[in-house]
């Protein structure tokens, strides 16, 4: 029987080829060409696959090499962007530190020596139409002896507002308005008041060495994102944090300098 049914069965597998199911049973890209299966769209090849196919064909012909060679050099330029960030960053904490020093040296000139300035309102506020207004946006302030200031109001009508400010503030003097201008007299510090003013720098400049120390450590932390979002090398952070350090110490050698030729002038009778 076994005889019988092995060439049935070939007979049988011979119909089967002959007929419409061959198309099914054939390679891939026979059964894209069937009528049975249509030909799906050759969409285009990814970028990848691009780049791994050129760098395949890099030591065959010309153009395979050309396509490696520009997906080899776009690392190159993505890690010098980081670099220019990196710098755009320590600049940047330096501004801030510079802005920083500016206002703590204009805090200081605010601090009156027993010699009259402009600068020693520059701290004054002022109600104006329910607004606080810095006097020196509605006056002008002059020393016409050494021991005194005039405040020419712009605004006339502003005159009583003025005052109130002047009287409010922690200036230490007594307004005395005649209708036209705002007059006060600079009295002679005493010892205990210069000694209370020396405390009084000494706390502005250690304000502004937090303000510096705040500049400096926003910075650090930008310059880590930056380097690991970039993968680069622990080096580079290190050389832009020591260039942040460096700035830092610069700054903060400048304000310990203002800070101290302050309390010299305020102490010294």
């Amino acid at each position: 029987r076994r005889r019988e049914i092995r060439p049935m069965a070939l007979s049988v597998l011979a119909a089967l080829c002959s007929t419409a199911w061959l198309p099914a049973v054939q390679l891939p890209h026979a059964r894209a060409a069937s009528p049975y299966r249509p030909a799906p769209a050759h969409a285009p090849l990814p970028v990848v696959m691009m780049a791994k196919k050129a760098k395949k064909g890099k030591g065959g012909g010309g153009g395979g090499g050309t396509a490696a060679a520009e997906v080899d050099e776009a690392p190159a330029a993505s890690g010098g962007a980081a670099e220019v960030d990196l710098d755009v960053v320590v600049s940047d904490a330096e501004e801030r530190m510079k802005k920083s020093l500016s206002s703590v040296q204009e805090q200081l000139a605010t601090l009156r020596v027993g010699r009259a300035t402009p600068d020693m309102l520059d701290r004054v506020l002022v109600d104006y139409y329910d607004t606080p207004t810095p006097l020196k946006q509605l006056a002008s302030v002059t020393c016409p002896t050494a021991t005194q200031l005039v405040v020419d109001v712009y605004d006339k009508s502003a005159l009583g507002d003025v005052e109130k400010g002047l009287m409010a503030s922690d200036i230490g003097m007594t307004p005395s308005n005649d209708g036209s201008v705002i007059r006060l007299n600079v009295p002679q510090l005493t010892k205990d008041r210069r000694v209370e003013l020396a405390k009084t720098a000494k706390g502005i400049g250690e304000g502004g060495k937090t303000a510096l120390r705040n500049v400096r450590r926003d910075a650090i932390d930008k310059i880590k994102k930056a380097v690991k979002a970039a993968g680069l090398s622990e080096d580079a952070s290190k050389d832009k944090e020591g260039a942040v350090d460096k700035k830092l110490k610069k700054y903060e050698g400048s304000l310990d300098e203002a800070v101290s030729a302050r309390e010299k002038e305020i102490t010294t009778l």
